[in-house]
């Protein structure tokens, strides 16, 4: 076999010699067997063929059989990924003719119960409820629109009290402080008064020792003068009368003084009392007002507390329904076009099937011819 692999080169010229070697003792064992009735001739030996043949083996025979070797190993590895393609390409083959032949199954049955369109249909009709689940999606999402005006009307009219109420408190605070100056200025007036208070009550003191001082000094001005005259009382002056007149006179002076003094004092202390009193009711409704203010800041504090809860609240179910109309309007949309894609796909993919079939079928018989060829070559080699 390796022998009628071989061509040209020294190989060559060995089976070729052998052959003819061969072709020599057959032809001679055939003329005699041949020629047993006749004389045996004179036998002529070709010198040549004395000669001592030359053994020696040609160094490029070991190479060209090697190579012979590795392209023999080459062809049978060739031959060996061949048929495994072969028997993956039949089995594929019968894969994708199941394919078809189910498709076309499938294709007819579909158009028997739906119509003609088969596979568009179904598609259409898985599309249409997808549509029918889209609008259903946007009356949903139009309604939560509509709750979410209303929840941002309440928010708002929320807002608006919310703001109210910061703007009454701001004028509480703002009105106390006001009758907190007026409470302190209030209380300065009464300072002030009291003081003037006690630098008149001070003043009708001092006038008093005066008063008391004069007419003190008086009094021993006439104890004196009486004495003086009780010296000259040879005289006959009637002095007493005099003395009596002046003394009346001066009591006189002195008791209008005593009465203006009192009438002044009782009416700077009454107009004092008065507006003490004033002053003092007005602190004590500035401290009731002032109370009932600070009563009123913690209730206000916990409505604003309440309002930004609830403003919170409404804000997150307003996020979390703007999040949920548009996961569902993104999901919706994102089936509808999986839907397109697959429809689209199963198109792609039933022509691609049709046109891998056709090739696979060219492919087969292609192999089918190589297989034919490499199964002579095979035959016509274990032939030789």
């Amino acid at each position: 076999m390796s022998c009628v692999a071989r061509s040209g080169g020294a190989g060559g010229g060995v089976c070729g010699s052998q052959g003819r070697a061969d072709d020599f003792g057959s032809r001679s064992l055939y003329s005699l067997g041949g020629n047993k009735s006749i004389s045996i001739s004179k036998v002529t030996i070709n010198q040549s063929l004395l000669q001592p043949l030359n053994v020696e083996i040609d160094p490029q025979v070991g190479e060209v059989k090697a190579q012979e070797r590795e392209q023999i190993k080459t062809l049978n590895n060739k031959f060996a990924s061949f048929i495994d393609k072969v028997w993956f390409l039949k089995q594929q083959n019968k894969v994708l003719e199941t394919k078809w032949d189910l498709l076309q199954q499938w294709n007819m049955g579909l158009g028997s119960s739906l119509g003609s369109r088969g596979l568009e249909t179904l598609f259409e009709s898985y599309i249409n409820c997808l549509r029918r689940q889209l609008d259903s999606a946007l009356v949903e999402k139009g309604n939560l629109e509509g709750e979410l005006r209303n929840m941002q009307d309440l928010v708002e009219d929320f807002r608006k009290k919310y703001e109210d109420e910061i703007n009454k408190h701001t004028a509480a605070e703002n009105e106390f402080v006001g009758l907190k100056k007026d409470m302190d200025s209030a209380f300065m007036n009464k300072v002030e008064l009291q003081a003037k208070v006690d630098g008149l009550t001070d003043e009708l003191n001092f006038l008093r020792t005066i008063y008391e001082t004069e007419l003190t000094q008086m009094q021993n001005h006439l104890n004196d003068m009486s004495v003086v005259l009780s010296m000259d009382n040879n005289r006959c002056l009637d002095l007493d009368s005099i003395i009596n007149e002046v003394k009346a006179q001066y009591e006189d002076i002195a008791q209008k003084s005593k009465a203006e003094a009192k009438a002044l004092y009782k009416t700077k202390l009454g107009e004092l009392e008065n507006k003490a009193g004033r002053h003092g009711d007005d602190l004590k409704n500035t401290k009731n007002e002032i109370m009932e203010l600070i009563q009123m800041i913690p209730r206000l504090r916990a409505e604003i507390e309440n309002v930004k809860k609830q403003n919170a609240n409404l804000q997150n179910t307003i996020a979390d329904a703007e999040q949920c109309g548009e996961l569902a309007l993104k999901d919706a949309n994102t089936k509808l076009q999986e839907l397109q894609d697959a429809l689209q796909q199963a198109k792609d993919d039933l022509a691609w099937l049709v046109r891998d079939y056709q090739e696979l079928m060219n492919i087969k018989l292609a192999l089918d011819g190589e297989i034919a060829t490499y199964r002579k070559l095979l035959e016509s080699e274990e032939c030789r």
